[in-house]
């Protein structure tokens, strides 16, 4: 009976034993299958980790990509429109030297013309009815000092002598009365003169008992008959705005 139980014990421990053993044997892969996932746990950790690192850089660089891009087409753009204005500014620069060219071959002609102008007007009023001479004169000798005066331009040069043809022109409508002294046979004799444009210039005097009338052709006053001497005095008066203007029968002598 104590040999039976003997080997009952001697079994017992010898299936302990085993159980122990298989135990420890099946206990050491788990673990080992727990490590490996705590591993691959932890390696996911850091590739996500480093996914979205790389994620994060890449967004920053599609942003700074998308950035200079918009740069770079507002710099075109830019570009475009200063290479338009600098192609704006050539052309005008061209046209300014043209203009400049064309100045200086103008002022060539141009001074020229207005010597000629102011010899012509010279002419003229020296052919002209003899009213206002000394003035008239006068300012063709201002244009000539202004000619070759360095202080003036050329186009205020010709401003100048396009004036005094305009002062010419306007003497044509001018009516007006003045007084003086005429030399009639070696007298002076004190009158009034009475314009009306250039179609007449005569002169009365101040009694009122002789007339003259300027002849252009022969250059000299020529003596009225008294029948002249009423129109004379009214031409005078129309000149002086002491009566309207009317139609008086006077001899005409104008400049040839």
């Amino acid at each position: 009976m104590s040999v039976k139980i003997r080997k009952s014990l001697v079994a017992t421990a010898l299936v302990g034993a085993f159980a122990f053993a298989s135990s420890n044997v099946i206990a050491d892969p788990l673990k080992d299958v727990q490590n490996a996932g705590l591993k691959i746990q932890t390696a996911a950790v850091k590739s996500q980790t480093k996914i979205d690192n790389v994620y994060g850089q890449t967004q920053e660089l599609i942003a700074e990509y998308r950035s200079i891009v918009d740069e770079t087409e507002l710099l075109k753009v830019y570009n475009d429109h200063v290479a338009r204005l600098v192609a704006d500014q050539n052309a005008q620069i061209e046209s300014f030297d043209r203009q400049i060219a064309t100045i200086d071959n103008t002022k060539q002609n141009v001074v020229p013309l207005m010597y000629r102008m102011i010899d012509t007007l010279e002419q003229f009023i020296k052919a002209d009815v003899p009213f206002n001479s000394d003035n008239r004169l006068a300012r063709v000798e201002r244009l000539r000092e202004t000619m070759v005066s360095s202080s003036v331009t050329t186009s205020e040069k010709f401003r100048q002598v396009l004036e005094a043809y305009t002062i010419e022109a306007a003497y044509s409508s001018l009516v007006a009365a003045s007084q003086g002294t005429l030399e009639v046979d070696g007298k002076s004799i004190n009158v009034d003169f009475g314009q009306l444009g250039r179609i007449t210039y005569v002169a009365q005097s101040f009694d009122l008992k002789h007339a003259w009338v300027w002849d252009n052709n022969t250059k000299q006053w020529k003596e009225l008959g008294d029948e002249y001497l009423k129109p004379v005095k009214e031409v005078i008066r129309m000149a002086r705005k002491q009566a309207t203007l009317e139609l008086v029968k006077l001899p005409i002598f104008g400049a040839e």
